[in-house]
């Protein structure tokens, strides 16, 4: 009877929770992380980064970020929450792409952390993006089928392809920069730099033209969690500045968004434009 009774507690919560792919899982994860690093500090992530310091109730509004990115981040990982969850994260991310990113070209169309920053959170709204497409259902009804199915999809990998653009653009214009984070024991840093950028650059076209893109997509998450995992890792673990703990944080965000994306090709060609 007890091992009946515990079978059946642990076939509801299966059935309670809903986890579409690893990426999903390791999205979910890395957004309650977030939170909770935010709530525990006070201070914006570096995915909410970008906030004027003279800006209206800013400390409120960090709070605000911590509490939607650890709520909806929970809410991703059940069955019945998913869809709610997926939609308030994706319009929360476009609003800040429009407030805090895009706004920020027509200030400052020259500065490399502008269109970098850019690139950032348009990776975790084409993530949040894929998860909406997936969860939608009936109730979001004609008025938001645009952002759903295949049609949301299309418009989420289009993000992500445009996003990877400043990225690899940034090895090549902030090579001062980029070669010296190369691990020490890697030869080459500077060839290492303008083939990471160089990889990016391809990875966007390929996803923007559909050529490769699943290929495209998997090698650009592996890509940013090597970084993540050979940059990052040993300088935190060695003490990081509050500057290189940012880019750990945002390193590994990125991975979790990519992840996402990448995910959403499951099914279709490696190597040749396709449907499902």
């Amino acid at each position: 009877m007890e091992s009946s009774a515990g079978g059946s507690k642990n076939g509801a919560v299966g059935a309670a929770l809903r986890i579409a792919s690893g990426g999903h899982a390791f999205f979910a994860a890395t957004m309650i992380g977030l939170g909770i690093v935010g709530l525990v500090t006070g201070h914006f992530t570096p995915t909410f980064s970008g906030v004027p310091r003279g800006f209206p109730a800013r400390e409120v509004l960090a709070y605000l970020c911590a509490a939607v990115s650890l709520v909806t981040g929970l809410g991703l990982l059940w069955r019945r929450t998913a869809a709610l969850a997926s939609r308030l994260l994706l319009v929360y991310f476009i609003l800040w792409l429009l407030l805090f990113r895009v706004s920020r070209i027509f200030i400052a169309p020259k500065e490399l952390n502008t269109w970098w920053s850019c690139g950032d959170t348009a990776v975790m709204t084409a993530a949040a993006w894929v998860l909406y497409a997936w969860f939608a259902g009936d109730p979001d009804g004609p008025r938001f089928g645009f952002a759903a199915g295949d049609r949301g999809l299309g418009i989420a990998r289009m993000l992500f392809g445009l996003a990877l653009i400043p990225f690899g653009a940034a090895h090549f214009t902030n090579l001062n920069d980029t070669a010296p984070v190369v691990p020490g024991w890697l030869p080459w840093h500077v060839g290492w730099a303008y083939l990471t950028g160089g990889a990016f650059l391809a990875a966007g076209v390929a996803v923007l033209t559909g050529v490769c893109a699943r290929l495209a997509a998997i090698l650009t998450t592996l890509q940013i969690g090597l970084f993540t995992l050979l940059v990052w890792v040993p300088i935190v673990l060695a003490g990081p500045t509050a500057f290189q703990w940012n880019e750990f944080v945002s390193s590994w965000t990125l991975t979790a968004g990519a992840w996402v994306v990448a995910d959403s090709y499951r099914g279709m060609p490696w190597l040749a434009p396709g449907r499902r």
